[in-house]
């Protein structure tokens, strides 16, 4: 059997279990009798394969499947939090469409994307782990020329299909980010570093909207009002963590934020056009409103 196949399989032995979230042997074996019919691939397993499967995606994809003894079914063993396990299945979701698209060209469009830097997120981790400098060529879009960063890694942060590296500078001790897309030549050395005692950067980014720092003293309750048909992709797809619903009826989704006021929000917010309007804070009204004079008055 190809490791195609056996990928495959992997992949389709995990989504039974995690839409049923229980199966026998027999109800699994039966499901992957008619995939490999309806796939033209052969996806069937014996009891002996099955429990070699379990392993090997546990190893692979950190994904562990138990049996019940009492039950006499299998299930996913739920150890990991939410947002990785979702990522993860989400991810096999992906490779399952591409393998797919493999056979069927005319059926699964992708989007045309540079690299987003992920090659380097192996070595990135090791070094994380491990507590060792880095250095690398990093190349800012505002420069001609590449600059040798040698800095102290952190931890990793995704932010709109882009990956980014905080890490903390040699000289001054400050905590910056670098995207991963733009970094080249990556070396680790053997040099070890201590992790700054008060770096936490889910408590550094909770109030943030993107990889921007805090630009204030603490962050601006944001109230915005959206056009009802633009409210139903808000509600589907929340545009931060503290978002709070106050108004929702036929004329408007009115929600709440607790955010820094940053670039990157500013940009979101922009990206909604005429279907939302900036209840509060006066500051943001102000500064969105004088963005649109002025890029009406290029036209």
């Amino acid at each position: 059997m190809s490791q195609r196949q056996t990928a495959l399989r992997h992949n389709l032995i995990i989504n039974k279990l995690r839409r049923e979230h229980r199966a026998t042997f027999r109800e699994i074996s039966d499901y992957l009798q008619r995939e490999s019919e309806m796939q033209q691939e052969d996806l069937t397993v014996s009891k002996r394969t099955f429990i070699r499967d379990m392993a090997e995606i546990g190893e692979i994809y950190g994904i562990y499947i138990k049996y019940d003894f009492s039950a006499r079914n299998y299930f996913i063993e739920d150890d990991l939090a939410d947002e990785l396990e979702n990522r993860r299945l989400e991810a096999l979701d992906v490779f399952n469409a591409l393998k797919i698209k493999e056979r069927q060209q005319n059926a699964i469009f992708l989007d045309s994307r540079q690299s987003a830097g992920t090659e380097q997120l192996y070595g990135l981790l090791h070094a994380i782990n491990n507590r060792l400098q880095i250095s690398f060529d990093y190349q800012k879009f505002y420069a001609d020329e590449k600059e040798t960063k040698t800095v102290n890694p952190l931890a990793i942060k995704e932010f709109k299909h882009r990956w980014y590296l905080w890490v903390q500078t040699l000289a001054h001790k400050n905590i910056v980010c670098f995207a991963l897309d733009r970094m080249s030549n990556l070396q680790t050395s053997n040099t070890k570093f201590n992790m700054p005692a008060d770096f936490n950067l889910a408590e550094r980014l909770h109030y943030c909207f993107g990889i921007l720092s805090p630009n204030a003293a603490k962050p601006s309750e944001v109230i915005l009002s959206f056009e009802p048909f633009q409210g139903q992709y808000i509600k589907s797809l929340p545009l931060h963590h503290t978002q709070q619903i106050l108004i929702d009826n036929e004329e408007e989704l009115c929600i709440s934020l607790k955010v820094f006021v940053t670039f990157d929000f500013i940009q979101e917010i922009l990206s909604y056009g005429k279907t939302v309007k900036v209840l509060q804070p006066q500051r943001l009204m102000d500064e969105v409103k004088e963005i649109y004079e002025k890029a009406l008055g290029k036209y």
